[in-house]
């Protein structure tokens, strides 16, 4: 399929000025999204754009990834009801460099070894926006907007209604972008901007500033805001966003993440999200039909999105030890994947002496962690068999535990059933 056709197929295309489609099939393009830089590492719901961009590539055009270095400075008002904080220059600079190096795991920016030759570009639009002098920002761009213009594009309009208005700071950010569109569009024949559904605004007003400036057509294509078929905001967990960085989000809560996707959500994420072609999406929704609880297709898109944001060997080391989670080798993970897998279960640091010698009896740890409420009931758990330390089942009311026994001489697993989890570490 054309570039246009495989994004509609994909359920990626939200809106489009009239002649992308052709364009798409007939030229060869040059398209650019933006990267907001407001926190140093993106998250899993810019994959969306991202991955538009590589689909892109993949299909001869020639992909720019734009990052705010400027504008970050100004923040975007639009889908926002307040004013963003605003970042300094240190912190956008820090956060710029943080989004280079991910994009870099999707795009072929060419280079040594790279035989493409339609590589893409990684642009930072404060190459020109911190650079260019007011008076002559306002005499050559700002002179192409009235205000009535501006006052009817929603993401002023609708700041405009709330208590706290907008200021001129936010006012000014669209001829900011649509500057960016026209400095693209001179200097690499830039002639798709792309962008999520809240940015057709931004993206027209770009279109009309070269149509005023330069007498040229240019086009915009914005993607749809990918929310859960619950209406629930995409990317957000208990924990807080997804995030691409391991540092922030591990590799196994990531691989988690889209493994807990819901079946009524997974086969449009297999289309947003992955490579995979249309016969291949269309068996794993049928098996997804026939047998949900295989999970098929939510492994399949884990799998290749875990790949694709950290690597194949990352993917192998989370399947391992989402294998062990309940096994009794446990023990044999290492400490930093046993963590990630309990994140979240509550934990009680208990001082290293009272390993020491014959070590604790399991009955009092019981107590101490609050897995029973009394030595009585540890007992009768113990008998019945419903302690489990480190996945083994403890029988023994004198059993005692030594740091030897301990996962990398640093934590324990206890557990009553098959759900209650605690941890035990040394203080």
């Amino acid at each position: 399929m054309h570039l246009f056709d495989d994004l509609s197929w994909r359920g990626l295309v939200y809106g489009a000025t009239e002649g992308v489609r052709t364009m798409a099939a007939d030229a060869r393009l040059t398209a650019y999204i933006g990267f907001d830089p407001t926190a140093s590492s993106l998250h899993v719901g810019s994959l969306l754009p991202i991955l538009v961009l590589a689909r892109l590539q993949r299909a001869g055009h020639t992909p720019i990834a734009l990052v705010g270095g400027g504008t970050g400075m100004i923040g975007d008002p639009s889908g926002k009801t307040q004013e963003r904080t605003l970042l300094s220059a240190d912190q956008v600079e820090e956060n710029v460099a943080g989004i280079e190096r991910q994009l870099a795991r999707f795009l072929d920016f060419g280079g040594t070894g790279s035989a493409v030759s339609n590589a893409a570009r990684l642009v930072n639009n404060a190459e020109w926006l911190t650079t260019v002098p007011l008076v002559t920002f306002l005499r050559d761009i700002g002179k192409h907007f009235t205000v009535n213009y501006l006052l009817q594009k929603e993401s002023v309009s609708r700041r405009l209604e709330s208590a706290d208005g907008i200021s001129f700071t936010e006012f000014s950010y669209l001829l900011l972008q649509s500057y960016d569109y026209l400095e693209l569009f001179d200097r690499y024949g830039c002639t798709l901007q792309m962008g999520g559904s809240d940015q057709w605004g931004n993206i027209t007003a770009g279109i009309d500033l070269i149509r005023k400036t330069r007498g040229q057509r240019a086009d915009g294509l914005v993607m749809p805001l990918v929310t859960t078929a619950s209406g629930v905001k995409f990317g957000k967990t208990e924990a807080g966003a997804v995030w691409l960085d391991p540092r922030r989000t591990s590799p196994f809560r990531f691989y988690q993440f889209w493994l807990n996707t819901d079946d009524s959500d997974v086969e449009r994420y297999l289309k947003f999200f992955t490579f995979k072609t249309q016969a291949e999406i269309a068996a794993l929704a049928e098996e997804t039909r026939n047998a949900p609880e295989k999970r098929e297709a939510q492994r399949a898109l884990a799998r290749e999105i875990t790949t694709l944001v950290h690597s194949p060997e990352q993917v192998a080391r989370v399947e391992r030890a989402a294998a062990l989670v309940f096994a009794e080798d446990i023990a044999m993970l290492p400490l930093e994947d046993v963590l990630d897998v309990f994140d979240d279960v509550p934990s009680t640091a208990i001082e290293r002496s009272a390993f020491d010698g014959d070590g604790v009896s399991v009955i009092d740890l019981l107590v101490r962690t609050t897995v029973v409420p009394s030595k009585s009931e540890a007992r009768r758990l113990l008998q019945s068999g419903g302690i489990y330390v480190n996945n083994r089942r403890v029988s023994d009311v004198q059993a005692r535990l030594t740091v030897e026994q301990m996962i990398a001489g640093e934590l324990l697993l206890l557990r009553k059933g098959s759900r209650e989890t605690r941890l035990v570490r040394l203080a």
